[in-house]
């Protein structure tokens, strides 16, 4: 442990570990964003937050908020998402964090089950999304916008931020005593199906989860960790920004997603944490670049990704030396350092959660030597159980549990866990609760996993997503449909086959890739739905080729294609960008059917 790291003595509540870290930490930096007035990266010190914290909790005060009332964030990772929550927890408040691409309906759901007093939005977009559904928000004392807009609505409740901090009396501020196992935040789950449940999280459920993540690796104040994964998900949070707070590191918060790639650049973090679809958008754009090289040049890549990777398993201990390794310090320096370079040239660590990293992708940035650490948890447990560590790396594996979690495989093979991350329920749902905690305070997580004979852990399936055929077969579908997308030609794919003889897919192809692919089958690129068979049959090729390593069962009989992205908006997606399977489903019923008729 670092000799900056807070202890959780020092710090037994989530206010108590800011305020211990600008004690500490005064005049080093806490916080970098980019200033959009002069075009450059800004730094904050712990001690500047400190006065930031101060008066947002002032403004807080006089709206004369009690103790265990919620307030709802809804806006981008930033040094103001930090100072509402940190001001708030520390009068005794519930956040309540809300995605900022969530419908409006499902933003009103979650403001009227949780009753929140006051909603911070960020963007002026989010307020002319939201205005409609203000009157169907009665609970809500105050609005505060922080962006400009245009045709403010005609709400009382509606304050701009800059005149709502003025209004702020730090004579008004009283701060209760807080206990650690008492309620800190309301996190409400995406959910694949029906509503999103709220997820009961105290002080001492999320510093003990990041405590425990920070022993995961070597990490220090002098870190940097670039946060782009939003706020509202629990990976990032604890993992983003409470861990980073506990150790002293600083933390710069992105500006996009899109711009990612320049925020790398400029920012050079020394960790990342991300979840797949950051790393499959980065290969896939490797691996286009590649189609310009020679065939010297994509010999060369293959040849480093190659020796990289039989590098990283020497040193992992399951591979003999071998004299092709005496080529690595001349291919990375000709070609894996510029692809790292990319990157920001300082990662240490790259961290993936939230849902299964595919094999080839994370075999591709090992072997450039960048060490992606695959981890695995849940909103439900605050939220990391386990996570791989730079010296005991094995990426088909979800890692080993983290100190003070305890795991078993239970009744059909679920995946259970216990610690002192584990939630104190769901808001306002027993029912819900019992169903998921048993009486030994098991969680219970719905995936179906295995632990080998050293404590590693390998997720095989979801309970909820197995698809059974009607010759009994079981099939887990999403490798399949990770195996799928690593084709470029296809964006989105979910296999289809429940209830039915044989599996089929929806795919989602991606238009550059489709375009080529359609000039090179005479095919009109605007064609969708169920193609010719010859066309068909190509598609099904170029599958059948990812599932090449599947077992028998993996075979795609019939493709329907469609050019509408499945997204958040539509609601195909959630906001975490999980499949919502059902309303896919339901959705692409007629074109499912067709699929089977005449065939089952």
């Amino acid at each position: 442990m670092s000799s900056t790291t807070i202890t959780p003595e020092q710090a037994p509540t989530l206010p108590a570990l800011f305020r211990t870290r600008v004690s500490m930490s005064r005049d080093a930096p806490a916080y970098r964003h980019f200033s959009a007035d002069d075009q450059t990266w800004k730094q904050t010190t712990w001690g500047e937050m400190a006065a930031m914290v101060d008066r947002w909790q002032a403004a807080l005060a006089r709206e004369g908020f009690k103790p265990g009332e919620r307030v709802a964030l809804m806006l981008g990772n930033s040094r103001e998402w930090v100072a509402l929550d940190q001001a708030a927890s520390e009068l005794g408040l519930i956040t309540v964090p809300l995605y900022t691409d969530d419908r409006p309906d499902n933003v009103a759901y979650i403001i009227g089950q949780t009753q929140a007093r006051l909603l911070l939005l960020g963007e002026s977009m989010h307020n002319r999304r939201l205005s409609e559904h203000f009157e169907n928000m009665p609970s809500l004392k105050r609005i505060v916008c922080l962006g400009q807009s245009e045709g403010e609505p005609d709400d009382s409740r509606v304050m701009h931020l800059d005149r709502w901090l003025e209004r702020g009396d730090p004579d008004q501020v009283r701060r209760p005593d807080l206990d650690p196992l008492g309620l800190a935040t309301i996190v409400f789950t995406s959910g694949t199906t029906g509503r999103p449940k709220g997820v009961m999280l105290s002080h001492r459920n999320i510093l003990d989860n990041a405590q425990a993540s920070s022993t995961a690796g070597p990490l220090s104040d002098t870190d940097r960790f670039l946060s782009f994964l939003p706020l509202s998900h629990m990976l990032e949070r604890t993992g983003g920004y409470y861990m980073p707070m506990l150790i002293g590191a600083e933390v710069a918060f992105a500006r996009s997603i899109q711009g990612l790639g320049e925020d790398l650049m400029s920012v050079q973090p020394t960790v990342l944490i991300s979840v797949p679809r950051i790393y499959e958008r980065v290969h896939g754009r490797i691996q286009a670049g590649l189609k310009e090289k020679s065939a010297i040049g994509r010999g060369l890549f293959k040849a480093t990704v190659a020796i990289g990777w039989r590098r990283f398993e020497y040193q992992q201990g399951r591979a003999s030396w071998s004299p092709g390794l005496l080529l690595w310090p001349l291919l990375e320096r000709i070609v894996a350092h510029k692809v790292l370079n990319r990157l920001g040239g300082k990662l240490r660590f790259a961290v993936c959660g939230g849902a299964p990293l595919p094999p080839p992708i994370a075999r591709f940035f090992i072997g450039l030597g960048l060490p992606v650490l695959h981890g695995y948890g849940m909103t439900e447990s605050s939220p990391v159980v386990s996570v791989n560590t730079p010296d005991d790396n094995l990426p088909a594996s979800i890692g080993k549990p983290l100190p003070g979690i305890e795991v078993k495989i239970g009744e059909m093979d679920e995946l259970l866990t216990r610690s002192s991350s584990v939630m104190l329920g769901y808001w306002k749902n027993e029912e819900a609760t019992a169903s998921t905690i048993d009486q030994d305070h098991w969680l219970h997580s719905g995936d179906q996993a295995r632990i080998d004979d050293d404590g590693r852990i390998f997720i095989t399936g979801r309970l909820k997503d197995i698809l059974v055929l009607t010759n009994g077969e079981k099939v887990p579908p999403a490798d399949m449909e990770m195996a799928i997308a690593l084709d470029a030609l296809f964006d989105q794919v979910m296999v289809v086959g429940d209830g039915h003889s044989f599996l089929s897919a929806l795919v989602v192809p991606e238009p550059e890739a489709w375009a080529t692919f359609a000039e090179d089958h005479d095919l009109d690129p605007s064609a969708a739905g169920r193609l010719s068979r010859a066309t068909e049959r190509a598609l099904l090729q170029r599958m059948q080729y990812q599932l090449r390593d599947f077992p028998g069962y993996a075979r795609i009989r019939h493709v329907h294609v469609v050019h509408e992205p499945w997204s958040v908006d539509n609601g195909m997606l959630t906001p975490t960008m999980k499949l919502k399977r059902p309303v896919i489903t339901k959705h692409y019923a007629k074109a499912i059917e067709a699929m089977y008729a005449g065939h089952d």
